[in-house]
């Protein structure tokens, strides 16, 4: 397993949600878990909204404190430094959407390609403006590829309705995923779903989220 756990993608893809249970997951599995949000563009969820149950659960949040401002990147956090530097934690990170998004990640990125133990999921939401077509979300793929040195190694399909999403919905994005999967020549590591849904749909790499509302 690797130790650093980078999420990226276009503006609510759901990032957040993916990184608050993945942290929760490795936490139960017992590792010692850190969570940072990177995320300095207007996001739809924050990691830190969830940080005192994060932080009940043996979590710790690292959060930037300008974050959901129009403040450009003056500085950071020192404990997002020593995540990245000292490897005594895993670490799951947030990070905000396109190419702007990864501008925080840039001061991390040696770092992190220095160690060379990390997984990078580009998460995709077939349904949201944007990233409606494998195409589309290539462009994505491409314009955050191209703003930093770190490359994806995964494909998230995260694609959702919000609180109307059927399991129906969640299958009809497979091909999609899947074309993505091939323009990019990453495999599709998750799909994801509410594991509210019942039944479950039939899907590769399936992968059951708890809601961050409803988790916290």
């Amino acid at each position: 397993m690797r130790r650093v756990f980078l999420f990226c993608g276009h503006y609510g893809s759901g990032k957040t949600n993916l990184a608050v249970n993945l942290a929760c997951r490795l936490k139960e599995q017992g590792g010692d878990v850190a969570i940072a949000d990177l995320d300095i563009v207007n996001p739809y969820f924050r990691t830190v909204d969830s940080r005192d149950a994060l932080t009940e659960r043996g979590i710790d949040v690292y959060g930037l404190p300008f974050a959901n401002t129009n403040v450009d990147l003056p500085s950071l956090p020192s404990e997002i430094y020593g995540l990245v530097q000292t490897h005594r934690k895993l670490a799951v990170m947030d990070i905000g959407g396109d190419e702007r998004g990864v501008l925080a990640l840039g001061r991390f990125a040696p770092y992190i390609l220095e160690e060379n133990d990390y997984e990078m999921y580009f998460v995709v939401n077939f349904y949201r403006p944007l990233t409606r077509t494998p195409e589309e979300a290539l462009a994505v793929f491409r314009e955050i590829t191209e703003a930093t040195p770190l490359r994806f190694t995964g494909i998230v399909n995260n694609s959702n309705l919000g609180a109307e999403t059927t399991a129906a919905d969640v299958e009809a994005t497979v091909s999609e995923a899947a074309a993505l999967a091939d323009l990019t020549g990453l495999p599709l590591v998750y799909t994801s779903y509410s594991a509210a849904l019942s039944p479950a749909p039939a899907v590769p790499s399936p992968m059951p989220l708890r809601l961050q509302k409803k988790l916290f």
